[in-house]
């Protein structure tokens, strides 16, 4: 059943000439779910911001009852589908979130699912921001709102993936008045990290602003009362001075630092669920595992494993997990968490929100550890080789042009060795222009000379002269097997990856090492579960390593032996 909201006769009785082109549609109720009594609600924020609120509360329920609040705040909530998804005709509210209405039986349970427009989006006004001040009041404000609502019991969870995974965290910055706990999937971590890598652009660092400024532009359903529309009007000023601040590939700009969510978490109590994949494309791990050690609750719980950018629970077209695990065991833990920390349930009824970390190897096996990376893992340093390379973009991860610059590589390993969490490159690179690129990039390398990249990383060299990085590349959980090879190759690009602009010169490094962190004690127990579509995609996308450069490149690389545990 939907309520016209107060806001929604106002603004037709004060603005008359305005809504008439849109009073000949009748409220819609098409999009609505048979299990839930559907109304809009809007309220302001600190700064005077309108924001609109769809709130979908279990069937028949009466007004007067009190329910814990799942809520997501989201620039993908509109009823009209938004930019990248445009449908004028669509039925409002948002589906976005049904298949975790579906799956969990979120309102069959009790609980009251709200879902809020970040300015700019949807039928909330003001002006998004990527990631800043205005859209992290919005949350601040949308959670404080809810709480406090009379069908409220004052408990809120934050619930998103992606874009709306980072206003989860969002909340954990702000740390508004009632919220309990946060589930956030596949997030971004920090507005710069998702654009930029230390200077080097990703492919999305001008079209994805592009489109989320576009948000803005795109009116609501067809369907939509007056006041959706009124409030959701665009204002286009602010959009040209988003997308040229986006611009700036310099991470310590104040338009940066009040995007990276990663100091302003450190000590956080509050509970938290987080997935990240290792191979995810999108949002990538770059900056994951800082955020995940910045946190200190004892609640947490972390999902690490070779999948891309997906929701815990999901399925590929063949119904196959994109996680490698049953979906049923994400949704179990989801159900838990919330009941645990939403409704105060203890004992057997939420065992399956046991804290810690989920982690998968690249043999598709997950396990659980206490914490990640774990805390047997001992740093080794290896010194690498010196050389040049051309600074001329060409270089690639793998394929045919994979192999362009200065490798280290190992002797057959003796025995195997388990790569589980970030290595780190320190190198000092000489350079005659300013704006020169750097990459670094390790390998599993098998008997027959096929190598895996196991991780990667990239700076941008700003000055000219002898500069010197220690650049903190991806994180991983990788075992390597007997008569392996590891390799690193340092060198001026990964050309599918980041979008070099290649200087042309050439660039001496002067001295490098590698520091690779190794789990020192095996591990014997898994659980249920196997490899990813993800996985099987990453694992045929390799390089040939030849086997002059095998045996000319050849270090001693420092390993740990693994102890039975």
């Amino acid at each position: 059943m939907r309520r016209t909201s107060i806001t929604a006769v106002a603004l037709a009785l004060l603005a008359p000439g305005l809504v008439a082109p849109f009073l000949g549609s009748a409220p819609a109720v098409a999009g609505e779910r048979e299990d839930t009594d559907w109304t809009e609600v809007y309220f302001e924020t600190e700064d005077g911001t309108t924001l609109h609120a769809d709130v979908l509360r279990p069937a028949g329920m009466p007004e007067s009852a009190r329910t814990p609040v799942v809520l997501t705040v989201s620039p993908y909530t509109s009823h009209s589908g938004g930019a990248s998804a445009p449908d004028p005709t669509g039925a409002p509210p948002s589906e976005r979130f049904h298949d975790f209405l579906d799956l969990t039986g979120a309102l069959d349970d009790g609980y009251t699912y709200v879902m809020v427009d970040l300015p700019g989006t949807g039928g909330s006004g003001g002006c998004n921001d990527w990631g800043g001040p205005a859209e992290q009041g919005a949350v601040h404000a949308a959670v404080e709102w809810a709480a406090d609502q009379s069908w409220s019991t004052g408990k809120v969870a934050l619930l998103g993936k992606s874009y709306d995974g980072w206003t989860g965290l969002m909340g954990v910055s702000t740390r508004p008045d009632g919220l309990a706990a946060v589930i956030s999937m596949e997030p971004v971590f920090s507005g710069y990290s998702y654009l930029y890598n230390r200077g080097v652009r990703f492919a999305n660092s001008v079209g994805t602003p592009v489109i989320f400024q576009a948000n803005d532009l795109f009116p609501g359903s067809l369907q939509d009362d007056p006041a959706y529309h009124l409030t959701g009007l665009p204002l286009t000023p602010c959009h040209a001075l988003n997308i040229v601040q986006q611009q700036d590939d310099a991470e310590d700009s104040a338009f940066w630092a009040e995007r990276d969510l990663v100091p302003t978490s450190k000590g956080s109590r509050l509970p938290v669920l987080l997935t990240q994949g290792f191979l995810e494309t999108n949002t990538k791990p770059d900056r994951a595992f800082d955020y995940w050690s910045a946190l200190r609750g004892r609640a947490n719980i972390g999902w690490f494993g070779q999948f891309d950018h997906v929701r815990g629970w999901e399925t590929d077209a063949s119904g196959r997990s994109q996680t490698g695990r049953d979906p049923q065991a994400f949704v179990a833990q989801v159900e838990a968490f919330l009941a645990k920390h939403l409704k105060g349930e203890r004992g057997r009824s939420v065992r399956a929100a046991r804290p810690g970390v989920q982690v998968q190897d690249n043999l598709g096996r997950w396990r659980r550890e206490r914490a990640w990376p774990p805390a047997d893992v001992r740093m080794r340093r290896t010194t690498l080789r010196t050389g040049s390379y051309a600074d001329d973009g060409s270089n690639t991860a793998t394929g045919s042009d994979a192999g362009q610059g200065v490798w280290s590589v190992s002797a057959p390993l003796r025995r195997p060795a388990w790569i589980s969490g970030e290595p780190v490159l320190d190198v000092s690179v000489t350079t005659s222009v300013p704006r020169a690129n750097l990459v670094g990039l390790v390998y599993d390398i098998a008997p027959d000379g096929t190598a895996t990249v196991i991780s990667r990383g990239t700076q941008l060299v700003r000055s000219s002269g002898t500069t010197d990085y220690s650049l903190p590349l991806y994180g991983q959980d990788w075992r390597l097997a007997k008569g392996h090879r590891l390799g690193v190759l340092v060198t001026g690009a990964d050309a599918d990856w980041w979008v070099h602009l290649p200087t042309g010169s050439t660039v001496e490094v002067a001295e490098a090492s590698i520091r690779l962190p190794f789990l020192s004690r095996d591990r014997r127990s898994f659980l249920r579960g196997g490899s990813t579509p993800r996985l099987e995609e990453h694992l045929a996308d390799t390089a040939t390593v030849d086997a002059a450069v095998l045996e000319e490149s050849q270090v001693r690389f420092r390993t740990q032996r693994l102890k039975r545990r």
